[in-house]
């Protein structure tokens, strides 16, 4: 047996010497910046370089220290502003010179964000590189949401598929999918938001199945529309809701209102403000 022991990193912020440059592939979360690890912070704290993502929040960037070079490498729909290929060739350049690089991405690298790509890479021309794992956006906005993955009775499981389109059209096993008593997350799937209903519909999936759209999740402007499966896309362009949407069906979306923690909290706390306002003014 084989164990691998995971290296103790000193409690500071400050840059410690590295003899060769490398690469951190890190997880900033899905947007709230205190859901970042304290391993993403000090890389964030650390490095010479910052290459960022589209979805990282502003907080989260405003993390970043001022002297800190960073550079924006997003992708849109339509619009990479760097090529992947390109962008990987470019972190192998900057790390060789001695820089230590953060990459870092909106949720989990290995989720959807072509980490395993850019790790790939980096081996492939011995570069050292390091993956610091993020909370996916599938289990953070869900539980920002009060909407669980799993709920005894409700869904035994739960699958992340990809809504982004490859050649005009989505790569998925419908009926398989249809028929899994799982709940099913989709990222990136707003404008694929007609076909995901109708073919899931076509494939046994209930009509009536509950499910839900959450807008910017774990951010201060998160908005959750619910509805019906055969609803989503009328719901979708009567609310004008944008991207990041993340699209969640199952059953446990009919918990969102016993589970909604977070307006229980916000109702709580201006209660709070308020008798404390008025006990104040007594």
């Amino acid at each position: 047996m084989s164990i691998q022991r995971i290296s103790q990193h000193p409690k500071t912020s400050q840059k410690q010497p590295i003899e060769t440059g490398m690469v951190d592939l890190v997880g900033a979360g899905p947007g709230d910046p205190e859901l970042l690890t304290l391993k993403a912070l000090r890389s964030i704290e650390q490095a010479d370089l910052v290459l960022y993502d589209r979805l990282v929040s502003e907080e989260i960037l405003a993390l970043i220290p001022s002297n800190t070079k960073t550079i924006y490498v997003g992708k849109a729909k339509a619009n990479h502003c760097i090529p992947q290929e390109q962008l990987n060739l470019y972190m192998v350049d900057k790390a060789k010179q001695g820089l230590r690089i953060c990459r870092l991405k909106g949720g989990d690298p290995f989720v959807f964000g072509r980490g395993s790509e850019e790790l790939s890479v980096l081996h492939e021309h011995d570069v050292p590189a390091r993956v610091i794992p993020g909370i996916t956006a599938a289990s953070g906005c869900t539980s920002y949401a009060g909407i669980p993955l799993t709920h005894r009775g409700l869904a035994t499981g739960c699958s992340f598929i990809t809504g982004h389109k490859q050649d005009g059209k989505l790569d998925i096993d419908w009926a398989q999918l249809a028929q899994l008593d799982h709940t099913l997350v989709f990222y990136m799937g707003l404008s694929s938001l007609p076909e995901i209903s109708q073919q899931l519909q076509r494939f046994g999936k209930s009509a009536k199945t509950p499910a839900a759209l959450i807008e910017k999740g774990c951010q201060s402007d998160q908005r959750v529309v619910t509805g019906q499966l055969d609803q989503l896309p009328t719901l979708a362009s009567e609310h004008q809701l944008q991207s990041p949407t993340l699209i969640v069906i199952g059953e446990v979306v009919s918990l969102r209102e016993q589970l909604n923690w977070l307006s229980k909290l916000d109702a709580n706390q201006n209660q709070f403000e308020l008798e404390n306002s008025a006990a104040l003014s007594a």
